[in-house]
């Protein structure tokens, strides 16, 4: 038996809950870690967001994620954060790596291209570049539980495309924008890699088998339940006839062939 045959899945979910949940915890754990320390010890970090289209602003590129405004700012980034990041690492684990990089690097220094002025600070940058790659991948892919990953985030996150547009002077918006652009984007160029639409066992099961006992019992007046019986008693009949019969084992009568033992 070939080994992918052999894996049990749900060692292989086990393995991919745990990759998804151990990568996004290790970034929240972090992002908490730096608010806190910034609020205990008055370090002032927010003034290393990022600064729009000034040489020493594209540090923020760097820090930019781990900087957070207040509570509710950090807490409302760690709710959807978990949720989104948790998709990308569960559902894409073949890719998720390279796209969460590239939505790091890519979507600040887009931000700082982008933006006018300010500082800006948070992790809803990623956040909306998360949001628009499960979103866009799903519906792109010939694959159909990706599909639903994708009407899950438009359920959970849609109102979330108003805010990427300047309604208020203290919400980067830029920042939001810049992240769903290069999610877009990202899902647009790895739509031939990663996951595939899986092939489930009874898309291959044989259209003609008989059916299982256990089911036949569970549903006794179902027609396909009735004509199997039906079948069965037909060819009962015609083993006890073919044993009545003298010289059966010389007789001519061809074979008779049930409907589930033809080819």
């Amino acid at each position: 038996m070939p080994v992918a045959e052999r894996t049990s899945p749900v060692v292989t979910d086990r393995m991919r809950l745990t990759y998804a949940l151990w990568f996004t915890m290790v970034f929240l754990v972090s992002i908490w870690g730096v608010f806190i320390l910034n609020e205990t010890l008055e370090l002032g970090w927010r003034k290393y967001g990022i600064h729009p289209r000034k040489y020493e602003g594209l540090r923020g590129i760097l820090t930019y994620p781990f900087l957070h405004g207040d509570w509710g700012h950090l807490w409302n980034n760690t709710m959807s954060f978990f949720t989104l990041n948790g998709f990308l690492f569960y559902f894409y684990r073949s890719i998720a790596l390279r796209v969460w990089v590239w939505l790091f690097f890519v979507s600040g220094l887009m931000l700082w291209g982008l933006a006018v002025d300010g500082n800006h600070i948070g992790a809803s940058g990623l956040i909306y570049g998360l949001a628009a790659f499960l979103f866009t991948s799903g519906v792109i892919r010939n694959n159909r539980l990706l599909l639903r990953v994708s009407l899950a985030v438009a359920f959970l996150y849609g109102g979330i495309v108003w805010w990427m547009l300047p309604i208020d002077d203290h919400v980067s918006w830029e920042g939001h924008l810049s992240g769903a652009i290069v999610g877009t984007v990202l899902a647009i160029l790895y739509r031939r890699q990663g996951p595939k639409d899986p092939v489930y066992m009874f898309d291959r099961e044989d259209p003609n088998a008989p059916l299982p006992e256990w089911w036949m019992a569970a549903h006794p007046e179902h027609p396909d339940t009735l004509a199997q019986r039906a079948r069965e008693v037909a060819e009962r009949s015609d083993e006890s006839a073919d044993q009545a019969s003298p010289g059966s084992s010389t007789s001519t009568r061809p074979p008779h062939f049930g409907p589930s033992s033809m080819g």
